[in-house]
């Protein structure tokens, strides 16, 4: 029973996790990183079942730091992944290894197993929702193809890309993740470096209850040198406008106590936010959706998941 609940509370996890990404609830946190210590979380991980499984492990990293952009735990979660599949799906006492190869401006990790391998036909449906490349009625190991994909999702985030090899069943496989390397390591973020260079700074307010979402898209805000207030309800986000006076409000519709429309529509008769643009940031973009947001006062209609693109067009703006 217990083995049974902690794969079905692993397999709950990451069907929740796409279904975050594909709403757009699930953000990332982009800091400066060092792959090495990505690599140590996600055999710490890792270890406990590859070891219950009688394999071996190799691990090859670069001697000289290596330096990325990122979310230093969703990143471990992704090579954690990979090593546990390839411990699940090698027969006991089998090799699996971890290399790195440094490029230009990217590094590829690469796990490799002995194990039953994947067929040519699946190669390029791997990665895709409820694949499984031991589909048979025997199969010892459980799952539901979920982990791949969200693999891949979670890579394609950090500007990444991720393949699979294998040279047929029973011959083992080989999941490649490339992800883009920090240049200059005295670089703390690159998405200020994508800021224009004659961008303005502005004072902008966040009302969203997704925390993880807000806090992400904050972080964003503030790496590019915005001053950046967050709420969670509507009624919290009322009274912070009062006394930051934001020129720019981004607000989520589906707020507590308070919701978007009617938060929007006290804001706009608050004397000192006159000028203030107001950005609806919802999963809904019917028209009626957009229809309504508007006939609330917003100036722009904005869906999950939200693009930087679409925030710097925007902020570029000085009016609504």
């Amino acid at each position: 029973m217990e083995r049974q609940l902690k794969q079905m509370v692993r397999l709950v996890d990451d069907l929740l996790d796409v279904s975050r990404i594909n709403t757009g609830k699930l953000t990332i946190r982009r800091e400066q990183l060092m792959l090495q210590d990505v690599v140590n979380d996600a055999l710490e991980l890792a270890r406990p079942f590859i070891a219950s499984q009688g394999h071996t492990l190799h691990v090859q990293v670069p001697e000289q730091a290596v330096y990325l952009v990122g979310d230093a735990t969703r990143l471990a979660q992704v090579i954690s992944n990979l090593l546990h599949n390839a411990a699940k799906y090698t027969a006991r006492g089998g090799s699996i290894s971890l290399e790195t190869q440094l490029g230009q401006g990217q590094v590829e990790l690469q796990v490799r197993d002995n194990g039953i391998g994947i067929a040519p036909e699946l190669l390029h449906d791997i990665f895709e929702m409820f694949i499984q490349a031991d589909s048979s009625l025997e199969r010892s190991t459980a799952g539901l193809g979920v982990g791949l994909s969200l693999a891949r999702k979670l890579v394609e985030l950090h500007g990444g890309s991720i393949r699979a090899e294998s040279g047929g069943q029973g011959q083992g496989s080989t999941f490649t993740v490339t992800l883009p390397l920090l240049a200059d390591a005295s670089v703390a973020s690159p998405v200020a470096e994508a800021l224009p260079a004659n961008a303005r700074l502005h004072r902008i307010l966040l009302a969203d209850d997704n925390v993880d979402f807000v806090n992400g898209i904050g972080g964003l805000l503030r790496s590019m040198g915005h001053q950046v207030h967050i709420s969670h309800d509507g009624k919290q986000a009322l009274a912070a406008a009062e006394s930051f006076a934001p020129e720019f409000a981004f607000l989520d519709i589906g707020l507590p106590e308070l919701n978007g429309y009617d938060l929007a529509r006290a804001l706009k008769r608050l004397p000192a936010l006159r000028h203030t643009v107001l950005v609806a940031v919802t999963g809904w973009g019917q028209q009626k959706d957009r229809q309504q947001a508007f006939e609330a006062g917003f100036h722009h209609h904005l869906v999950k998941p939200v693009s930087i693109d679409q925030l710097q067009e925007i902020l570029s703006h000085a009016g609504p």
